[in-house]
């Protein structure tokens, strides 16, 4: 019988796998106009990559109980790094209308990722404390918002408004699993909203963009640009696809193919069932983390678990919605296959936790029943 961290770990590397061979075929124009070499973005992301594996090994190896203590460190270090990207030598500055990067010597890292998989841990952490005193408004709503909202403020003002709504949307549901009560929630979750309304209202690029997706033939030449040559490229591709390599869209018609779109290729070179398999493998990857959290050993476990699940997951449904046309355009990345050596690294290391949480279930089916009964019994 097929163990869960064996299906998990092959869903990541056929995923892994297709991102290097889309990567590939996408960044090949871009890497020969911009740096002279055809190879050189498919290079540095099959670098990013065995490192990702590496530490997704490695993590995969350490007792998820290990994060516990080291929850409010962690998150202290993504609130320095969200802080430092400001700072002149340090941060990489102005790229593309944002501060999102660090230099780390020839490599530049993104905080923002980090922060993912912090702001699950001090989650975690947070509501484990707490436990049945989580409906209290206090324990339960203002503590963890404050921290959530600190993470959350800082990367708006990079700014970085799609990954600020991803992160916001699992906390909530981290929260309320954890036991926070769902009217306070629900009033946050109304707070939050009307601050995104009046963000956009008054960011005239966020109101384009806003417009554009609801009319984007008014918007053909400018802020509905990729939108529209997104969706050609899926009408090109039709049922079985142009074939591997030979996509047009990537010629330049389609920017950022290689990052945020590359989805999009997938379905302009390989057709609908490459397509249809990605989205398979990533709902594949909720249902197996899913499991994993519901048969977690304790609480924090299950609020590890279905944070990193939902994460990426999430984040897997945003980029696909952008790419056809379901969302309005936001900045996230395709988790595994998109190009980008920050996210893969942090992604890999919290799939490394799920796995360890798996593993632990694996090595003693029992022990997570015995260990349930007995978190009620200290709830009681």
């Amino acid at each position: 019988m097929w163990k869960t961290t064996s299906i998990l770990g092959g869903m990541v590397l056929l995923l892994s796998v297709l991102g290097i061979v889309m990567l590939a075929s996408t960044s090949a124009v871009q890497g020969e106009l911009l740096h002279n070499d055809a190879a050189f973005f498919l290079k540095r992301q099959a670098v990013w990559l065995l490192s990702a594996l590496l530490v997704g090994g490695l993590v995969c190896r350490v007792n998820y109980h290990v994060w516990r203590p080291l929850a409010i460190p962690l998150m202290l270090v993504c609130v320095g790094l969200l802080l430092a990207v400001w700072l002149p030598h340090v941060g990489r500055g102005l790229t593309k209308g944002s501060h999102r990067w660090l230099h780390l010597g020839p490599l530049n890292f993104q905080p923002s990722e980090l922060a993912k998989f912090g702001i699950i841990c001090w989650l975690a952490w947070w509501m484990t404390r707490v436990r049945r005193q989580a409906e209290d408004v206090r324990l339960g709503l203002i503590f963890p918002l404050a921290g959530l909202g600190l993470v959350l403020g800082l990367i708006f003002l990079e700014p970085d408004f799609g990954t600020t709504m991803l992160i916001g949307l699992v906390g909530l549901a981290m929260m309320y699993l954890g036991g926070a009560r769902f009217g306070h929630l629900a009033i946050a979750s109304v707070t939050g909203f009307v601050f995104i309304v009046l963000a956009i209202a008054h960011n005239e690029n966020r109101m384009n963009r806003f417009l554009a997706f609801i009319n984007p033939e008014n918007h053909a030449q400018d802020y509905a640009f990729q939108l529209l040559q997104s969706l050609h490229a899926f009408v090109m591709g039709g049922a079985y696809g142009v074939g591997f390599g030979q996509s047009l869209q990537k010629q330049f018609y389609l920017p950022e193919a290689h990052t945020d779109f590359i989805f999009a290729i997938v379905g302009e070179e390989l057709g609908l069932p490459a397509a249809l398999g990605v989205i398979l493998l990533f709902f594949g990857l909720c249902v197996c983390g899913m499991r994993i959290a519901f048969r977690a050993p304790d609480q924090f476990g299950r609020l590890l678990a279905f944070g990193i699940t939902l994460m990426i997951t999430m984040q897997a449904a945003i980029n696909i919605g952008v790419v056809t046309g379901c969302l309005p355009t936001k900045g996230l990345a395709l988790p595994f296959i998109s190009f980008g050596g920050s996210s893969l690294l942090v992604t890999y290391a919290m799939v490394g936790v799920l796995a360890n949480i798996a593993r632990q279930i694996e090595a003693d089916p029992r022990r997570d029943e015995t260990r349930y009964i007995r978190d009620q019994a200290h709830d009681l």
